[in-house]
């Protein structure tokens, strides 16, 4: 009986002990939330680089389209003229527009190409910045962990641990600073 009242008594400290530490540990623990792809979008900068993005997609689909009405424009005289022209000249004809057809394809290869690099290249710079942002933003304000909010991973937080908004109107006036 005693080995039982000591065993329970041991637990009951064991467990208390445990649920103290958990309390003591969380209570100096800061989280944080940040949407990088709302920031990214939402910023200064990365309003200005879709803005620039948009701009080289619209370029490269007027060429495309312009590229595009040369070939229909092709195919419709061939079939027109196709019976008064000779089997050469037929031939000559087709080939010139399989030739159009394959610099078509091969330009709006290079299009998609340039724009993802594009893309890539406005997108990498201001997600380098906001992240050392999002450093010296949780050095400075105390925080132990900051989670980026990206779909799905995160199933619920509370909208006042998210900093996006606060992150957003840093970054813009850094930037308005430097320029």
């Amino acid at each position: 009986m005693k080995r039982f009242f000591v065993f329970v008594i041991a637990s009951l400290l064991f467990f208390g002990a445990g649920i103290s530490s958990k309390a003591f540990a969380t209570e100096g623990l800061k989280i944080g939330i940040v949407d990088l792809f709302r920031a990214l979008n939402e910023s200064d900068e990365g309003k200005k680089a879709t803005s620039e993005l948009e701009s080289l997609i619209k370029s490269k689909q007027t060429l495309l389209e312009e590229k595009g009405k040369k070939i229909e424009t092709m195919k419709g005289e061939l079939e027109k003229q196709s019976a008064v022209l000779s089997a050469e000249a037929k031939k000559a004809k087709e080939e010139e527009i399989e030739r159009l057809i394959r610099d078509y394809q091969r330009l709006m290869s290079d299009s998609q190409s340039e724009v993802k690099k594009k893309e890539a290249e406005l997108t990498d710079k201001i997600l380098k910045e906001l992240r050392q942002l999002i450093n010296t933003m949780s050095q400075e304000q105390g925080y132990t962990l900051i989670l980026e909010r990206a779909e799905g991973l995160i199933l619920y937080a509370d909208k006042s641990i998210d900093i996006t908004d606060a992150l957003i109107k840093r970054y813009n006036e850094s930037k308005a600073k430097t320029k």
